[in-house]
């Protein structure tokens, strides 16, 4: 492919992209309500946990510390989870309205109609990850080693975002109905939050859920940002784990595209 060919080609694709993804900021800047209640939702999470659960780190075996340090990492990645989580129902709801097949018959490029609402799950999980953080911070969390740790913090939140509405979008694509993508996420994100160190340490789990967290990506990220923001971190485990969520990722939104294509041979 000639140079100013593929130049057009890849403008085109982005253009593509910035367009959807601001397609999808319009519509969700027109239900200011629903945007409202996704936040305050998972701002309430914090205080009600740590409400819950401070008494924990009383426990022997916990460790001691603050348990608004421990739960705030937690908090933000579980938020990144359940928002991620439902998101393929808006594919569903394009669907049924023929939004989807429309857009499918114009020069639009499937990855940039994954990827448009893939950026922006990720935009609204920084949006989201921000607000709690400056949450725990005033109820008493502290984040060390500077920006790095807070950074952590969104970029694991962030990566959990894209490869769980990822796997959303491309379950909504091939089940196409609502009751069975809610069936689904039911089934996944519960068991996913509380088979990892996201409000409880994995010292005080039973055996069998120690072995199921270290093989949980939801795990990794709890365990990645946490160790980032601690006064002396592991920044080797920091980056395997990060790498490990970014090949998830890349493998999550394959799927997506993938499913993408099988819609559209279906039509």
């Amino acid at each position: 492919m000639p140079a100013a060919e593929r130049s057009g080609f890849t403008a085109s694709a982005a253009s593509q992209l910035r367009w959807l993804t601001v397609r999808h900021l319009r519509a969700m800047l027109r239900q200011p309500a629903y945007l409202a209640i996704t936040i305050v939702q998972a701002v309430v999470w914090l205080p009600l946990f740590g409400s819950l659960f401070r008494r924990v780190v009383d426990v022997p075996g916990f460790g001691g510390g603050s348990y608004v340090d421990f739960l705030t990492p937690g908090v933000v990645v579980m938020s990144a989870l359940f928002a991620a989580g439902w998101s393929g129902m808006n594919v569903i709801i394009e669907i049924d309205r023929g939004v989807t097949d429309r857009m499918l018959t114009s020069p639009v490029r499937r990855g940039a109609l994954i990827g448009s609402r893939i950026i922006f799950q990720v935009l609204m999980t920084i949006i989201q990850s921000a607000i709690i953080m400056l949450l725990g911070w005033a109820i008493g969390a502290r984040y060390h080693n500077g920006l790095v740790g807070p950074v952590v913090l969104l970029v694991g939140a962030a990566l959990i975002a894209v490869i769980v509405a990822s796997l959303s979008y491309g379950l909504a694509l091939i089940v196409r109905r609502e009751e069975v993508l809610i069936a689904a996420v039911n089934f996944c994100v519960l068991p996913l939050t509380f088979l990892s160190s996201a409000i409880m340490a994995k010292e005080l789990m039973p055996d069998w859920m120690r072995i199921v967290a270290w093989f949980n990506p939801v795990d990794w990220a709890v365990t990645a940002v946490r160790e980032a923001g601690s006064v002396d971190p592991n920044w080797l485990s920091v980056s395997l784990y990060l790498f490990g969520l970014t090949a998830l990722a890349a493998l999550a939104g394959k799927f997506a595209t993938r499913a993408f294509g099988i819609y559209h041979r279906s039509l």
